[in-house]
């Protein structure tokens, strides 16, 4: 018996669940399939280049269509076996079937695109960094659960993929640390015993710190990335894959002491990642947060590790460089933004200040380019570009772009 189509679905050029035969030729950056139908982009998840595989459409848009995975007719050879038993179900990672020096290799490709497409260069990007563990890696993970029925918890766990309120229940992660691991039976035993408390769903925090898991998000967590130690409150941001951090923060500092800079100014600098691991570097550096309490939390991270070089200020968004004194022309400014990328107005006071280099981080690498386009426009060259796997087996990429001043 045929599903009836949902009310707005449009049935050109494909019916509703109509199955086609599809050659999959490359993948987007949310990590589904492409093919084409006489020139017709079809969308499908889990498919991989170079695989033909059956698709059953559910959706026409204006420019593609979108199907589910019915069955792999011809299966690429970089295909491999899932390391998670709800792989394809949870929406958390997207690429665990594709073999890991490819899941690098299409990351890298995807920055390139994005070079292309956004600002209209070819751009040679050095090859994906990998992480050094790629399984059991994250720091933290925040399953949910739905409002308990009849006193009874449901799945506790991630979104199903392509459902906006279904939940897959997940006993255990396969990329986060075995801390987390080993901790998250008793977690689901303990909420399912206290069900009668919740009157409503919740999200749960599971932080690995100093050997053992944080639940409360207002604990006080401790990471170290070499021997420079940070503490910050176990529910705020902070960097979840320790094991890639040493090597990520050492390219940073190597790429802002190229130009001969002595001083840095670390601006969003959150707990104080990239200011007090290159600490040691620099002459003096200057930590700028806008947000009060990150301030004072980086603040206690330079008493914390001893350091008298190195001062936090909390600025507001609209004078961000205003208490800086340093000579533009030896200081190197180091940026990692929120995904949504710098504000205009950040972006202007940055190119006003006219630091010798700028080293953009990124965990969107769409809205850096975007952003690389005005720095272009502004005067900076653009001399490298290197990708780090912060998290394997899910289609996010950290992108850091070295920008040097060139008028």
């Amino acid at each position: 018996m045929h599903q009836r189509p949902p009310k707005k679905f449009v049935p050109k050029p494909f019916e509703y669940h109509q199955e086609i035969e599809l050659k999959i030729d490359s993948l987007t950056n949310l990590g589904s399939g492409v093919g084409r139908v006489d020139g017709w982009v079809v969308f499908v998840p889990y498919a991989l280049p170079g695989e033909t595989v059956i698709t059953r459409i559910f959706r026409n848009d204006k420019n593609h269509s979108q199907g589910d995975l019915v069955r792999i007719v011809e299966a690429s050879p970089d295909r491999v076996e899932p390391g998670c038993p709800v792989f394809g179900r949870c929406g958390g990672c997207q690429y665990q079937h594709l073999a890991y020096d490819k899941q690098l290799a299409w990351k890298t490709r995807q920055i390139r695109e994005l070079f292309k497409h956004m600002a209209g260069e070819e751009r040679e990007v050095n090859f994906c960094e990998s992480s050094d563990q790629i399984w059991n890696y994250r720091s933290k993970i925040t399953p949910h659960f739905d409002k308990p029925k009849d006193g009874v918890i449901a799945e506790i766990g991630f979104l199903e993929v392509g459902r906006r309120n279904s939940l897959v229940n997940v006993e255990n992660c396969p990329i986060a640390m075995k801390e987390i691991n080993d901790a998250l039976p008793a977690v689901h035993a303990d909420l399912r015993a206290n069900a009668k408390q919740f009157k409503r769903g919740a999200t749960v925090l599971l932080r690995a710190t100093a050997g053992r898991v944080e639940r409360n998000p207002k604990a006080i967590a401790r990471e170290e990335v070499g021997d420079v130690k940070f503490d910050f409150v176990a529910g705020e941001f902070f960097q979840n894959n320790p094991f890639i951090l040493p090597k990520f923060t050492e390219y940073v500092g190597e790429k802002a002491l190229a130009g001969g800079a002595g001083y840095l100014v670390d601006a969003y600098c959150g707990a104080g990642l990239f200011g007090l691991t290159l600490a040691t570097r620099f002459k003096k550096v200057m930590g700028v947060e806008v947000n009060e309490a990150g301030a004072a939390w980086a603040g206690n991270n330079v008493k914390l590790n001893n350091f008298d070089n190195v001062s936090i200020l909390q600025a507001s968004a609209e004078a961000i460089f205003e208490k800086i004194d340093t000579p533009a022309a030896e200081t190197a400014v180091v940026i990692d933004p929120p995904r949504k990328g710098c504000t205009p107005e950040f972006l202007e006071q940055l190119v006003n200040f006219g630091p010798e280099r700028v080293i953009y981080v990124s965990c969107d690498p769409a809205t850096q380019v975007r952003d690389y386009k005005f720095l272009r426009d502004s005067g900076y060259m653009l001399e490298e570009v290197q990708p780090f796997d912060l998290f394997p087996h899910t289609r996010h990429v950290e992108s850091v772009m070295v920008l040097v001043k060139s008028v």
